[in-house]
């Protein structure tokens, strides 16, 4: 095996097993998998691929909607410990130049994304979002968004294991 090859699975190996920081396990269940699911018509698809980073301080989750005859809609969510605050904080950036800063609360039921903005070409959007896993295979998405004072939903939707 060439030795690059070797370097890069090895990394990849060390990456998936690292162990998380403590604020940070409540996510291990996602670390290591993709998860994969489709809107409603099946239209769209929707995919989670989750990797730790830095030793256990960071969940990276590359994000990626798939629509037939479109380009890919792509982000990244870098999960952390933001020890000045003590919760879990977010920073999500995409393709089309949005992003989103935001928190994860666990809950009895799973995560909690409170209230924050996407911003993208200078408008906001206020949306929020539950994370409930559905045996070890699965988690549903929950998404609402904050329109004119009310909240609606945005999509709910069930990732599998891949």
């Amino acid at each position: 095996m060439r030795p690059l090859l070797m370097l890069l699975l090895s990394c990849t190996t060390i990456a998936a097993q690292a162990a998380p920081v403590e604020a940070l396990k409540p996510m291990a269940f996602l670390a290591g998998h993709c998860w994969k699911g489709d809107f409603p018509e099946g239209k769209q698809s929707d995919e989670h691929c989750f990797q730790w980073k830095y030793d256990g301080n960071v969940l990276s989750d590359v994000h990626t909607v798939r629509t037939p005859g479109k380009p890919d809609y792509v982000g990244e969510t870098i999960y952390y410990y933001d020890s000045a605050t003590k919760q879990v904080a977010f920073l999500y950036v995409e393709n089309g130049g949005g992003y989103s800063r935001g928190t994860m609360t666990p809950t009895a039921t799973g995560l909690e994304f409170p209230a924050t903005q996407y911003v993208a070409d200078g408008h906001a959007l206020t949306y929020r979002v539950r994370w409930t896993p559905s045996g070890a295979d699965a988690y549903e998405a929950f998404s609402e968004m904050n329109i004119k004072d009310k909240w609606v939903t945005q999509f709910k939707l069930v990732l599998k294991k891949q």
